[in-house]
């Protein structure tokens, strides 16, 4: 293993570490035995959720208690305004634009964390505890004031921290947090599992069960995300003889599945924050709703579907840009077997995503829906569900591949170096 890529893994793991100790500092001024206590009554409804994709920092109210999702919001209503309007499309491609862009999603950050956070703090003043005694120990108004700069500050360090992994480390930043985050749940979710089957709360079957459909789970998701559909190139002989001492790609890959974890992490974003605040609220209609609404019903699966598919068709309409694929061929001297250059590529190349999306947007709404209810029907915890499989297998095969791209890179570079 090279120096480079030792350096980036240890950055990244450095970055991973520093984002836990964030989950263990608590906001001032609360009582964080009452609201663990709350937690515990609270594991399999929408709260649970949202404190799995935390990293269990909701639970401790952390003052990263809102986790990456505020920063995932700004980003996803940045991306339907960039699809709607032209110009501001048009500046994410440009070097300088994409600075702007950026700086845009970081403000819109800031205001979505301000909110969340004061409607969070207000409503935590109403929380009591065993023999009622109050979450929040001092004076509400102060309260407000220092746990929504708290979260801010926690919120746009995890901010940092992902941008930092994604442009010094290895893999994807925000996708690697949501992962750690993940992780860092499943010792004690599988420790509560065997505290049940002890207790005899679950029998023995139920655990094979539960086992079986994780394996065929992580499995599936293998299989598609391994799946790609290779377009083939032709060059012209002049092409071939200019670039004979040169590797040229004599395919295009085309993935099954080309928006990768983004719609499953999305869809979840979306429906967190509307669930969290109806089911904090103390008005019986709104926790009706919340009840309509709580993962593992049918609404919330529905739901869920229906976004998972809208997310895999968006951001793959982003990610695969087949105008600039076959202006690139044409400019190189390539094309396609048995289809004309310039526009007739371009609509080929749309009708290959297009198809390949479907299966992979129809995918991945199975996957995030499907073992959860199963899951959810046996008694199990989040953990082991469809979306928290499909990320952890996902964030962990996309790394891989960075990993292995960069060993690559390293071994050309050597060579070069050597005259070979």
């Amino acid at each position: 293993m090279s120096n480079a890529l030792t350096h980036k893994i240890l950055i990244t793991l450095g970055f991973i570490f520093a984002y836990r100790v964030l989950a263990y500092i608590p906001v001032p001024g609360v009582d964080t035995g009452v609201i663990a206590d709350f937690f515990n009554t609270n594991a399999n409804n929408a709260l649970g959720l949202a404190n799995m994709f935390s990293g269990n920092a909701i639970e401790r109210f952390s003052i990263i208690s809102l986790g990456i999702m505020p920063y995932i919001t700004a980003s996803i209503v940045m991306e339907l305004l960039a699809a709607t309007f032209p110009s501001l499309g048009q500046m994410k491609k440009e070097r300088d634009g994409m600075q702007k862009y950026m700086q845009i999603i970081r403000y819109f950050t800031i205001f979505i964390t301000i909110v969340q956070a004061i409607g969070v703090s207000m409503g935590l003043q109403s929380l009591t505890g065993q023999g009622g005694a109050s979450a929040v120990m001092i004076d509400p108004t102060t309260f407000v004031v220092i746990s929504t700069f708290s979260m801010l500050a926690g919120t746009m360090l995890l901010m940092w921290i992902g941008e930092q992994i994604t442009q010094r480390g290895i893999g994807n930043g925000i996708s690697l947090i949501i992962f750690a985050g993940i992780v860092s749940g499943i010792p004690s979710a599988i420790s509560n599992t065997v505290k049940a089957v002890n207790a005899g709360e679950m029998s023995f079957l139920v655990i094979l069960a539960i086992l079986a459909i994780m394996i065929i789970t992580i499995l599936s998701i293998i299989y598609v995300e391994l799946g790609e559909r290779r377009v083939p190139i032709s060059y012209s002989r002049k092409t071939i003889m200019q670039n004979q001492n040169k590797r040229v790609m004599n395919y295009i890959p085309v993935k099954v599945n080309l928006s990768g974890v983004i719609p499953p992490i999305f869809a979840s974003a979306i429906l967190m924050f509307p669930l969290t605040m109806l089911q904090s609220s103390k008005n019986e209609t709104l926790l009706a709703i919340a009840d309509i609404l709580a993962p593992g019903g049918i609404v919330f699966n529905v739901v869920t579907f229906g976004l998972v598919v809208f997310f895999a068709f968006f951001y793959a309409s982003i990610a695969f840009n087949a105008k600039d694929i076959s202006e690139n061929l044409k400019r190189q001297g390539g094309f396609i077997p048995g289809v004309r250059p310039g526009e007739h590529t371009k609509d080929f190349l749309n009708e290959v995503a297009s198809r390949l999306t479907t299966t992979g947007a129809t995918y991945l709404a199975i996957i995030s829906t499907v073992p959860f209810v199963f899951i959810n029907g046996m008694g199990a915890s989040f953990y082991f569900g469809g979306t928290a499989v499909l990320i952890i297998v996902q964030v962990a095969l996309d790394t891989m591949r960075k990993v292995e791209a960069q060993r690559t890179m390293n071994q050309y570079n050597t060579l070069g170096n050597v005259g070979l």
